[in-house]
């Protein structure tokens, strides 16, 4: 047989069994309808996918408003603008570029856009809906940013519509213009209100998509799941979902009111000139030099706060939500706004290396008398307590950085918040977790780094091979954290066959699913850990 023709018998082979992805595009190809106009996609793998759609629009430092209807049909088959960024992205460091394998879009201003994949369009089925909200703070980051946020293999497994978005971002999004006329009312929080204008366009669309409106599944990590936090203290979200996912955005720092951001907007428009009788000018400022004058306008209210002995929280003050009196009427963690979300059910959890101090210490591969060193300037006479707490909740450690490389920024807010919300009386349930699987790439060097459970929750371990290895562990885990998310979607429960019994967290049984190559549920693993690193 002739090598051309035996490349071909493959190719056929291929084809056939489902191995070359398969593509559908065309005028015609998923068309269907939305309250703004008809959207076209394409087709890969039997999964229905849409990008850029419009959600919003809005003026700068406006409240957003539904999009102008358009004549025809819309194609809808490419990413969308994200927001701009603070600080943008001009080199990356090589090794955890490779790792992370970020896609950096393009930016606008005009950036209210949305995506959806799901298995079908206009079939009358009524699917679950995971609208993802995406990481990077309050400041950055977007819905393409990590390959891990696509949503056709997640959609696919689950039987469920996924759809993730873009919002304003930092100053764009945060700048309380709110004194200076009732035109900056929400501006406060308008990165929120795109959010929840998002989820209103969900309401009134996604069953036209082969969703089902009343079942929606809000979940983000890091700043997204921060977002989720948001989300559920805001009177205005509330109906718009119905279950909740934490994944690493737990924090337990207060939030502002009016009396700080309302001194960092004049501190804005100090620098940049403009009078208060003249803010309409800040529409027309060009971003680089506001963003430049929103991080000088922090630095000096946060130093300013500092000297006068007032909290600014652990990552500095920094753009993100207030409490405004309206659209977030209360504190996130506040008795107030638990009640609003008594009735969600919650899964909430965080990874076990996230920021990985280890990395920025130079202490990867570091021996065990420089590692304790390092633990001693840290924790001084209680060194030998951290030592024996961390050794309790992580037994089997490989290498002595494993013992700095435990995270203590985020897990302390997530069992905080799983046992505040389990606590109320006849509220929803509430699952907890640890993700402690570690990846093999770089020798084992990033171990359960921030961000590693992304791609195992939407199934996407070959496509974040960067990050996972795309091992046959890998491939395994994957399927038990997938199914776990997609079934808390569909039940409010992520408990199936591939798990061990998986408890409703409460404080008196401490239950955690420790995700790992052997997945395990224990309880109060590690509380002798967390009540020394909160007592520091």
């Amino acid at each position: 047989m002739k090598f051309s023709t035996l490349l071909f018998a493959v190719a056929a082979m291929l084809c056939t069994t489902g191995s070359f992805a398969q593509l559908s595009t065309g005028e015609d190809v998923g068309v269907t309808q939305t309250t703004s106009g008809k959207v076209r996609g394409f087709i890969r793998n039997s999964i229905y996918t849409y990008r850029g759609i419009p959600y919003g629009v809005a003026n700068r430092f406006e409240t957003a408003q539904a999009p102008e209807p358009w004549e025809g049909v819309r194609s809808s088959t490419t990413w969308g603008p994200v927001a701009p960024l603070m600080s943008p992205t001009t080199s990356v460091r090589d090794e955890s570029e490779f790792v992370f394998d970020h896609d950096w879009g393009y930016t606008s201003e005009d950036c209210l856009v949305l995506n959806v994949w799901t298995p079908e369009i206009n079939d009358g089925k009524k699917r679950p809906v995971m609208f993802w909200i995406h990481g990077g703070g309050f400041s950055a980051g977007s819905s393409q940013e990590l390959p891990s946020y696509h949503g056709e293999n997640l959609a696919k497994k689950g039987d469920v519509v996924v759809v993730s978005i873009n919002h304003r971002l930092n100053v764009l999004g945060f700048l309380d213009l709110s004194a200076y006329g009732e035109k900056y009312a929400t501006s406060a929080n308008n990165s929120m209100l795109d959010i929840q204008k998002a989820l209103e366009w969900v309401r009134d669309n996604v069953s036209n998509f082969g969703g089902d409106p009343d079942n929606v599944t809000i979940f983000g990590q890091s700043g997204g799941g921060a977002k989720v936090n948001t989300l559920m203290a805001m009177p205005g979200a509330k109906g718009l979902f119905h279950k909740a996912i934490n994944q690493s955005g737990a924090f337990r720092s207060e939030t502002h009111g009016k009396e700080i951001t309302q001194q960092v907007s004049a501190e804005v428009i100090k620098e940049l000139g403009i009078s208060g009788d003249q803010i309409d000018e800040i529409q027309s400022v060009p971003f680089k030099e506001l963003a430049a004058a929103g991080q000088k306008a922090l630095r000096t209210v946060g130093d300013r706060l500092r000297e006068e002995g007032r909290p600014v929280g652990g990552f500095g003050l920094g753009w993100g939500p207030s409490m405004d009196g309206d659209l977030i009427p209360h504190q996130i963690a506040s008795d107030e706004a638990y009640e609003l979300s008594k009735h969600v059910p919650l899964m909430i959890g965080t990874v076990k290396n996230e920021f990985m101090p280890s990395l920025g210490a130079g202490l990867s591969h570091a021996s065990m008398g420089d590692v304790m060193k390092h633990l001693e300037e840290q924790y001084g006479d209680k060194t030998a307590a951290y030592v024996a707490a961390a050794k309790e909740a992580y037994p089997n450690y490989k290498m002595p950085s494993d013992l700095i490389d435990i995270d203590t920024r985020f897990r302390p807010g997530a069992i905080y918040q799983a046992n505040k919300k389990s606590a109320l009386s006849g509220g929803a349930s509430v699952y907890s977790y640890v993700f402690k699987w570690q990846s093999p790439v770089f020798d084992g060097k990033y171990k359960a780094i921030h961000c590693i459970e992304i791609p195992f929750a939407f199934f996407n371990i070959d496509r974040c091979e960067n990050m996972t290895g795309a091992t046959p562990e890998a491939h395994v885990l994957a399927e038990k954290v997938s199914k776990a998310w997609i079934n808390f979607a569909h039940h409010g429960d992520p408990n199936h066959s591939g798990l061990p019994a998986w408890p409703k967290y409460s404080e008196e049984n401490g239950a955690n699913m420790l995700f790992d190559n052997h997945c395990e549920v224990r309880s109060h693993h590690d509380k002798a850990l967390l009540e020394l690193v909160i007592s520091e």
